[in-house]
Parts: structure tokens; sequence; C-alpha cells
């Protein structure tokens, strides 16, 4: 069973569904050193967990994720650590908040967002790492790290101009302008737009719908998905034939063709 380190983060599993709710409702779900610790807890034991079919990240309260935690920013550098403290302390950070970015890209499982109020910085930056996000009509983005400056983290410079292309990736991250839900699914961020009040069954749904398909079928079209920016045409189609095949040996695919014939749904174990 999935479970957190401490309560900035919480999880529930039920009907091979993680919800990992991000809970720092008080601080707008900002990420802080508990938190990543949490989360990387989190993605790498559901990364190892057959048993969750799909995943769903959202934020406690009003908002998804206002990004990082400025106060702890600011404690920081009030003790005086110098460059070296500095240096060593987002170091350690950042590579706890790359790993689990890393897992949920790499995971086998289907990940949702479910985005309502602010998602800023590092918020972005995990919903980019999202395969598919639902949003509330009232939520906003800033990808805002130039604000404070920095450059961004969190893959948001991977994941970005990938989803909404270079040129739209520059204005994203160098202005750091808030826009709304409407703009961020033009710009291809977020997959659907729902009214704030419809936001949690309509994730429910789609999680349910993706937790009832073909899993090993779903983890694999993820990985080629995933692999397809860095494959020539030649190495995609290779990477294509191997999945294939190896769906073919499944019984997913037996109950699929089975049920295709029979004029029937399917009914898919993942396996």
């Amino acid at each position: 069973m999935v479970s957190s380190p401490n309560d900035t983060v919480v999880t529930e599993t039920s009907d091979a569904i993680c919800r990992i709710t991000l809970n720092r409702p008080g601080s707008l779900n900002a990420i802080n050193p508990d938190m990543a610790r949490a989360l990387k807890q989190v993605a790498a034991e559901i990364r190892g967990d057959d048993a969750v079919r799909v995943v769903v990240i959202q934020g406690a309260g009003d908002h998804f994720m206002a990004g990082g935690d400025i106060k702890g920013f600011k404690a920081l550098l009030d003790g005086n650590p110098g460059a070296a403290g500095i240096r060593a302390h987002f170091d350690e950070m950042l590579g706890i908040v790359h790993n689990f970015i890393a897992d949920f890209r790499e995971m086998p499982q289907p990940v949702i967002g479910s985005v309502r109020g602010a998602a800023a910085g590092a918020g972005v930056s995990l919903m980019l790492a999202c395969d598919m996000v639902l949003a509330a009509d009232d939520s906003f983005y800033t990808l805002a790290y130039c604000h404070l400056g920095v450059s961004p983290d969190g893959g948001s410079t991977y994941a970005l101009p990938r989803t909404v292309g270079l040129k739209r990736a520059f204005e994203i991250a160098l202005l750091g302008d808030r826009f709304d839900a409407e703009a961020a699914l033009a710009a291809g961020l977020i997959n659907r737009v729902v009214a704030a009040a419809d936001l949690q069954a309509e994730t429910d749904a789609l999680a349910q719908r993706l937790a009832k398909g073909p899993t090993a079928a779903y983890a694999r079209t993820k990985a080629l998905l995933n692999a397809s920016f860095g494959n020539t045409l030649r190495e995609q189609l290779a990477a294509e034939t191997e999945a294939f095949i190896e769906s073919t040996l499944s019984g997913d695919f037996a109950e699929g063709v089975t049920a295709f014939v029979e004029k029937r749904a399917p009914v898919f174990d993942g396996k």
C-alpha cells in the first residue's frame, strides 16, 4: 500500500487508483522539503506497485500548488549560510524534486493532474509531469520563476517547449505572466477545462475509465510516446514493433479480440 512519510502529502488507494493530495492548503500547497521528500517516496512506491493502475495528483483546498515555499527560502537566506550552504541546500532539494518528476514521467501508470486554483512555478512543473490534466475553469497559471530571479526547475524547461513550442515557451518562462485555463487549454498545457464544481467528478470518471483499461498496453504506449522525441523514425518503428508484439502475448489482447468478435465490451485485467 502506497503511503506518505508525513502529512504534507496524503495518499489514498482504492479501485486501483492512487490519489495523491498535496496537503499544505494554508500555504497554497507550496512545496517545502517535507513535501518534496514525501513525493519522492510516494512516486517510487507507486512505480513499483502493480496494484496501482492509475495515479491522480491534486491539491487540498482551493489550489493545486503555488510553487516553492518562498518563506522557507527567506529563512534560509536569513541564516547567512554562504554560497556553499545555499548550493548544498538546493543541490539536495532539487535532487529530490527531480527524482520524483522523473518517476511520474517514467512510471508505467497513467498520471492525471487535477488542477484547481493556482498552478505556479513548481506547480506548473509538476503539472507538466502528468500525462493528462483536467482543470477547473477558474484555475490560473504562471511559471513565475523569473519573478524570484531564478531559472526554472522540475523539468519545465524540458517539457514546456515540447508541449507549447519554443517561442511560446520563451514567452511563458521569461515573462512569467499569469494566464487562465482557456489560455492553458489553447497552448496544449491541459487537456480539458471543466466547471470547478465538476472537477472532482470528472477526474474520478477519467481515472476509473483508465483503471479499467489495458494497463500493460497503456504502459507501453506511455513509454513509446515519451521516447518518440529522441528517436529517429526507424528507431520508433522498431520500438513500436517490439511493444505491439509484447502486447499480443497478453491476456488483455486475447480479451480485446474476443470481445470485439462477440460484440461486447472488453473486461481487461491489466495483464
